[in-house]
């Protein structure tokens, strides 16, 4: 990865300084409160959603017999899984490893819902990942979580039907536009993309692409601005996308999203380096038909945001923190846990474990796009990921009210710009409810 990624440091200094008061209640790994060294193998349970998981799970349990591992599927943490590992930590049921995404982890860490695992992190290992990686699970200089990918923003497309209609891949936000009434006009019924309301997170990297800082820690003191003039930006192209009916308005992944894919109703996918397993995943049949771009910018430069990205915590309670991290370890920094992912031919993860890209690559099956060398798109797009967003401790409370806002938006009952306001107000509300000194 290039050197963008390092400047982030200056990004998540702040961060670090104002979330240490809140971690200071968070729980601590004990080097001694388990043991893999035995005879008797050690059991972890292990709650996550992202795709490949239980194949990873069952070759972990195959080559390894001091720890077993029982996994179960939850919803997605924005669909819920959040809310179901909250609940577990809080009535002191919970497993011993989640999955938690980036965005998400100072929330669960200001809650005092996971453990610091700093003892069982060697500075070797922690080399192995992008440093932007490290940092966003480095909270109050302490390591809350093992990194598993990197997410840089994508563009999908029917290739056929882009051709068909005569329609080029767009470069910049403006030929987006001007695509999207290209396709509308050739096909009354197709739309070149969707509007996620159900997910914040989409309209998120869509912001920091354009170069928004929603939260910013200088000293003790929270910088909060969700409707700074990039953000603003995106919203009025988004809202005029939506005004002028040349996008679709559909949840992620719902049955409706789905469909409209599988009869060409929607010929295009705004989304991430996952993005590629989902739709190989989903529309099997229409292998050959999909290729991968760069996500349009506001210049034409390369441009990302970061949508998602996961990693793996040890909730507080756990007395098994060393089992739980060697088998995060193993899911992240070996090429038998990266291979059995995306082998299982629905994930296409970007690792952040730099190393492990050749092997990501060479497990994952190209042909659904063409033979495209679509992780090449992605290493593309990683290097140009601004360095300079942070995320807040309240991330919970802004994604809710947001994602209140934009499912008012079909119907005319709020804007996109409404929305994002609405989140500002709540995130500031809730940051001083907790004691913390904010501005915004």
């Amino acid at each position: 990865m290039k050197p963008s990624w390092n400047r982030t440091s200056s990004a998540i200094v702040g961060a670090v300084t104002a979330l240490a008061v809140l971690t200071a209640c968070g729980g601590s790994g004990d080097d001694s409160n388990d043991s893999t060294g035995g005879t008797k193998p050690v059991s972890i349970t292990f709650w996550g959603w992202a795709k490949g998981s239980k194949e990873v799970v069952d070759a972990f349990n195959a080559s390894h017999k001091n720890i077993r591992v029982k996994y179960e599927e939850i919803p997605s943490g924005n669909a819920g899984g959040y809310a179901k590992i909250s609940n577990a930590v809080k009535a002191g049921n919970a497993p011993d490893l989640v999955s938690i995404e980036y965005p998400m982890l100072p929330e669960f860490v200001s809650q005092g819902s996971v453990q610091d695992i700093s003892g069982h992190l060697t500075d070797d290992m922690k080399k192995k990942f992008l440093p932007q990686a490290v940092e966003l699970t480095t909270l109050g200089g302490k390591n809350w979580a093992v990194p598993f990918d990197a997410s840089p923003q994508a563009f999908y497309y029917r290739k056929d039907l882009f051709t068909k209609y005569g329609v080029e891949v767009p470069k910049t936000w403006d030929e987006f536009r001007k695509a999207a009434e290209k396709v509308k006009k050739a096909d009354e019924k197709a739309r070149i993309g969707t509007f996620f309301p159900d997910d914040p997170t989409t309209f998120q990297a869509m912001a920091w692409q354009a170069g928004a800082q929603w939260f910013k820690a200088e000293g003790d003191t929270w910088k909060v601005d969700t409707s700074d003039a990039a953000t603003t930006k995106v919203a009025a192209y988004w809202q005029g996308l939506l005004d002028d009916d040349l996008v679709r308005n559909n949840a992620s992944f719902s049955p409706e999203w789905t469909n409209s894919l599988k009869s060409g109703g929607t010929i295009g996918y705004l989304g991430a380096s996952w993005g590629a397993g989902v739709l190989t995943g989903t529309l099997p049949e229409q292998s050959g038909k999909w290729a991968v771009a760069p996500m349009p910018s506001w210049d034409g430069k390369p441009a990302s945001g970061m949508l998602g990205g996961s990693t793996f915590a040890v909730t507080k309670d756990s007395d098994k923190t060393e089992a739980a991290v060697e088998f995060a370890k193993w899911m992240t920094t070996t090429e038998d846990g990266i291979k059995a992912r995306i082998a299982s031919g629905t994930s296409s993860a970007f690792p952040a474990a730099a190393e492990l890209r050749p092997a990501a690559k060479q497990a994952f099956d190209a042909t659904y796009y063409g033979g495209q060398d679509i992780y090449q798109v992605f290493e593309d797009a990683g290097a140009s990921i601004s360095p300079d967003w942070a995320w807040g401790p309240s991330t919970g409370t802004t994604n809710t009210v947001i994602k209140d806002g934009f499912g008012k938006v079909a119907n005319g009952g709020a804007t996109i710009a409404d929305a994002v306001r609405a989140g500002h107000d709540a995130t500031v509300s809730e940051l001083k409810k907790r004691g913390l000194k904010v501005e915004g």
